[in-house]
């Protein structure tokens, strides 16, 4: 299995540290110091980048359904998110060279196209014809076939991801806001993307994509009707997961700011 060296893909993921590297300089210069778990979320993020993108798993993505959902997975499920994360104001601030941070406030319209994208009643549509688009079998052959449409499946996956995900992180903000909400928000983004799993895990009898992987699942010893339902299985396990991990966050940062605001209306009365 060797690496994939797509020069594109490298120089995004260069360009990506190298950016957040410099805007946590910056902050530190001006007295801010970024915290470690928003740098871990960042370089993280960028970490499932390249593991999803550079390592042979994309290389093993052509030969297998499964190990193609591994890498849609990491870059869009997983990895977006931790960027949000890691991208939280201050940073978001100074995360880009101030030209450019003032040429993107100039452009007013590209800005409240943006705003209305990442509406939460806007964003999970975005996501559910994004995934299920994509997953049109002449859709994914299709990109299977030509590395260009490919390029376009992972950055509509990412980006689709990134929208859904704004509102519950909300990056403008330095802390995320623990509305209980949000929980519901993505557990019902989730749940739109779990029929395709399982789908692909009990539903399906025969394989969707035999016309971009044929029987090349045989020489890793299983069935294309098997590596499909693994790719269905890993769906689901992640989707399962991201559902009780936001759930469990935003209860436990909410029953937090309960404390705090029961000890301040203490302080204050007492």
């Amino acid at each position: 299995m060797t690496l994939s060296f797509d020069p594109a893909v490298v120089l995004a993921l260069a360009l990506a540290i190298g950016l957040f590297a410099r805007a946590v300089w910056v902050l530190r210069g001006r007295g801010w110091r970024v915290g470690t778990v928003q740098q871990v979320a960042w370089y993280g993020g960028v970490a499932l980048l390249a593991l999803g993108m550079v390592s042979p798993i994309d290389a093993l993505g052509h030969d297998l359904l499964s190990a193609h959902m591994v890498q849609h997975l990491l870059i869009a499920d997983l990895a977006a998110p931790l960027l949000l994360i890691g991208l939280r104001t201050p940073v978001l601030v100074f995360f880009l060279p101030r030209p450019a941070l003032v040429a993107l406030a100039r452009r007013t319209g590209l800005r409240r196209v943006f705003r209305f994208l990442r509406r939460p009643l806007v964003a999970v549509p975005i996501w559910i014809v994004t995934l299920y688009g994509w997953h049109v079998p002449a859709m994914f052959e299709g990109a299977l076939a030509d590395d260009l449409l490919h390029a376009l499946q992972h950055q509509a996956f990412i980006g689709a991801s990134l929208l859904v995900w704004w509102s519950v992180i909300e990056p403008k903000h330095a802390r995320i806001r623990p509305d209980l909400w949000k929980g519901g928000y993505v557990i019902g983004a989730r749940v739109a993307g779990m029929f395709l799993g399982m789908a692909f895990l009990l539903m399906l009898r025969t394989p969707l994509y035999a016309g971009g992987y044929g029987d090349r699942a045989a020489a890793f010893g299983l069935t294309p009707l098997v590596d499909q339902q693994i790719a269905g299985a890993l769906m689901l396990a992640v989707d399962l997961a991201l559902m009780l991990g936001t759930l469990g966050f935003f209860f436990y940062a909410a029953d937090r700011e309960d404390d705090r605001t029961a000890r301040r209306a203490a302080t204050v009365a007492g």
